[in-house]
C-alpha cells in the first residue's frame, strides 16, 4: 500500500507517494539530496534552485558511477579468488 510522505528539500516541501515499506529509504534519500543541494548552494558558484538541483544531481550521479565502478572491481577480485580457491581445492584433492 502506498502513502503520501512529506519531505523537505532545500526549504521546500514535497509530498511523494511511496510504498509503506520504502518510507525510511525515501526519507533518507530526501535528506541526502537536501544535504547535497545545500553543499552546492553553499559553494556560492551556482545561482537558482533549478541549477543547484542539476549540479547536485550531477554530483550524486558521479558518486553513483564511481561506486558502481568500485563494485565491478570488487566483483572481479571475488571471481578471481573463487577461481583460485577452486584450483587450490582441486590441487589438494589430487594429492
Amino acid at each position: 500500500m502506498t502513502e503520501a510522505v512529506k519531505v523537505r528539500i532545500l526549504d521546500q516541501d514535497f509530498t511523494v507517494a511511496c510504498p509503506e515499506d520504502a518510507k525510511n529509504e525515501l526519507l533518507q534519500s530526501a535528506d541526502y539530496v537536501d544535504r547535497k543541494m545545500r553543499e552546492v548552494r553553499k559553494g556560492g558558484n551556482v545561482v537558482g534552485t533549478d541549477r543547484v538541483a542539476v549540479m547536485a544531481a550531477l554530483n550524486i550521479a558521479h558518486e553513483l558511477l564511481a561506486a558502481q565502478a568500485e563494485n565491478e572491481k570488487i566483483a572481479d577480485v571475488r571471481d578471481r579468488l573463487a577461481r583460485l580457491d577452486a584450483r587450490i581445492a582441486e590441487a589438494m584433492d589430487g594429492s
